[in-house]
């Protein structure tokens, strides 16, 4: 491992969600060969399974996905230690995902138990306050054991400032808000976008043009593409199957290559990753790539690498990704405990230059 590598950290499920884990697990990436080296738990915390950065400032944020959810901070020091900076009630159950505002001003989290997504201030240094709204679905779909009511899976900001997306699988729904910036509060910004019944909407990817993103369908086993329009609304273009291999398929994680050519899908059950080429309206199947385990949870793409959590195998896959083809190459993995969620330095994040 060289001394130039980059400061990875991995979110993981504890003991309060049947977890093995112990908190937030820093790596060290070698950027060259792609090796992760593990720095041990730097954060003890429950239940961290989902991790976002502050955009200008050193400060990691994760959910503690518990009956009684919070968020919680820490400053990023010049090492890979994390100092805590303190934790915040989401006002919901069992938050499952977080992201920031683009330009810093806030943090949204996802409660998945009780079908919310809440909104916590960020001050300058990027440390999160009291939550100011607390936005509560409602609804069912038409699957009786997962979609009983609201399940709200998913917050993606709109990277250049417009309408926030939260993504609810219980409902079969892409909610819109518009943030008020003055009283942190959400504003609802219909129509919404109903996908199809029992679609099960757990992630979405935005491409870099700013003018498509793609649904992964959790409980339907597909990838569904749509177009942004030029009020902000979601046209569905098609949908394709999210794996070619028989067995459960149950897609977690989605995400688009910082050049926009190819879609990747984390696929729990048949443990794969799925390859799409996005090179006409609807994505292209290309191939799909066994990850080593059955539960990939999650992924990041990170430079020119591929790192997959599989929570049940204990283990965070590392990846070569072909640049012309866009296919994954096996290239080692890491024992991490019960791995959700892997988080790059944050130039690997950014949006590409549109």
């Amino acid at each position: 491992m060289t001394d130039g590598g980059e400061l990875v950290y991995l979110g993981c499920y504890t003991a309060e969600a049947d977890g093995r884990g112990t908190g937030v697990v820093a790596a060290r990436r070698d950027p060259v060969t792609g090796a992760l080296e593990t720095l041990g738990t730097v954060a003890p915390t429950e239940s961290p399974s989902f991790l976002a950065r502050h955009p200008t400032q050193p400060v990691l944020y994760a959910v503690n996905e518990r009956a009684e959810g919070t968020v919680s901070a820490w400053a990023v020091d010049g090492d890979a230690s994390l100092r805590p900076l303190g934790t915040w009630s989401t006002g919901g159950d069992s938050p499952c995902h977080l992201a920031v505002a683009p330009d810093g001003s806030h943090l949204f989290a996802a409660n998945y138990g009780s079908g919310s997504v809440s909104v916590h201030p960020l001050d300058l240094a990027g440390v999160p306050g009291e939550r100011t709204d607390l936005r509560v679905h409602d609804g069912h779909g038409v699957d009786p054991d997962r979609q009983e009511g609201p399940h709200a899976h998913m917050v993606s900001p709109d990277p250049d400032g417009g309408s926030l997306l939260a993504v609810d699988l219980g409902t079969d729904t892409l909610y819109r808000y518009d943030l008020d910036t003055l009283g942190g509060r959400l504003l609802p910004r219909e129509p919404f976008t109903r996908t199809r019944p029992g679609t099960g909407p757990r992630h979405l990817a935005r491409h870099p043009d700013g003018r498509r993103c793609y649904l992964a369908g959790e409980l339907d086993a597909t990838v569904t593409a749509y177009s942004v329009e030029g009020d902000g609304t979601l046209r569905e273009r098609g949908r394709v199957a999210a794996s070619a291999r028989h067995g459960l398929v149950q897609p977690s994680e989605i995400a688009v290559r910082p050049d926009g050519r190819f879609l990747y899908l984390a696929n729990r059950g048949v443990g794969t990753i799925s390859v799409f080429a996005l090179d006409d309206e609807i994505p292209r199947y290309v191939t799909e790539v066994a990850t080593g385990g059955t539960w990939p949870r999650h992924f990041a793409l990170i430079g020119t690498h591929l790192y997959v959590a599989d929570e049940r195998a204990d283990v965070v896959s590392v990846f070569v990704v072909d640049p012309a083809a866009g296919i994954p190459e096996p290239a080692g993995s890491v024992a991490v405990s019960s791995p959700t969620c892997v988080l790059g330095p944050l130039p690997s994040v950014a949006v590409a230059d549109r």
